[in-house]
């Protein structure tokens, strides 16, 4: 191996950010794979399949890197981005109302084909018929706020008030897009009260 890929890393102010304040960066254009649905996580089978066809995918991009590229590319931490067609059914937690994009991000230099043939692969291993909703995707999301929290999802509330009722408006700023989590600790394995996540919400200057 003559190059590791690895996304925490490369783009530690993006994935491995330490405030616990909101701040502001700049995030560059970005590769991932994607897989669309609607409604709750903890309770929509489409979610818990989608998260399974997204890794099913990553993993087997992964060791077609080493065997055919002789790269290694780490598999990237779960992404999502969610929304809902009401703003109040999303800062309070009506996750039956949600829209969600889970995302897992890629290196630039994979070629196309080789998404393709590990879509195929992946689908004939695994049999899981979500592989099928997987595409490439590129996400540029610039000017963003950004915060790391620490605590269970379910107390993200407060953080997503602050942001947008007063951090935003103190700072002229306005959403642009939709919210962005990074899911940087494994909950099968964590403790809710040490789960680490990146919130993020591209923005833009209000008008005049």
């Amino acid at each position: 191996m003559t190059e590791t890929h690895d996304v925490k890393r490369e783009l530690k102010e993006c994935y491995a950010p330490r405030n616990t304040e909101w701040n502001i960066v700049d995030v560059p254009e970005l590769r991932f794979l994607a897989v669309d649905g609607r409604g709750d996580p903890n309770t929509a089978p489409a979610y818990r399949k989608a998260v399974e066809a997204l890794y099913a995918v990553a993993y087997t991009i992964k060791f077609a890197c080493r065997d055919e590229l002789g790269r290694n590319a780490v598999v990237a931490p779960l992404e999502g981005l969610w929304w809902a067609d009401d703003m109040e059914d999303f800062l309070t937690r009506r996750k039956e109302n949600w829209q969600w994009r889970m995302l897992i991000n890629i290196p630039h230099w994979v070629p196309a084909a080789m998404i393709d043939e590990a879509r195929r692969t992946a689908l004939a291993k695994k049999k899981l018929q979500a592989i099928e909703e997987v595409r490439e995707e590129l996400l540029h999301e610039g000017l963003s706020a950004q915060v790391l929290h620490i605590g269970s999802f379910d107390d993200e509330t407060a953080a997503l008030i602050e942001l947008h009722r007063e951090y935003l408006p103190a700072h002229g700023l306005r959403e642009r897009g939709a919210h962005h989590e990074i899911y940087l600790s494994d909950p099968r394995r964590t403790a809710p009260e040490k789960l680490r996540t990146v919130l993020r919400q591209p923005v833009e200057a209000e008008p005049g």
